[in-house]
């Protein structure tokens, strides 16, 4: 069976790919979602993969950005 990686393809997110992939994760892991995204982006980091790794660190980051915003926004009630 194979794969329907392309290698050739850029990696480069677009900010809807990613905003999906930060909601996937906190629906699914909640407060654990941006510890998921960085195991993910350590995993192909140490297999070789720099381009998804960038991704899932990109994913990661937005995780705790949004994060910061509703503890930051709570505060202000």
């Amino acid at each position: 069976m194979t794969s329907g990686w392309q290698w050739h393809h850029d990696l480069t997110p677009i900010p809807l790919d990613v905003e999906a992939m930060v909601a996937m994760l906190e629906g699914r892991h909640g407060s654990w979602a941006a510890d998921v995204a960085e195991f993910f982006s350590t995993l192909h980091g140490l297999k070789g993969d720099p381009g998804r790794s960038w991704v899932w660190a990109t994913v990661a980051e937005r995780v705790r950005q949004r994060a910061e915003l509703r503890h930051g926004s709570a505060g202000l009630e």
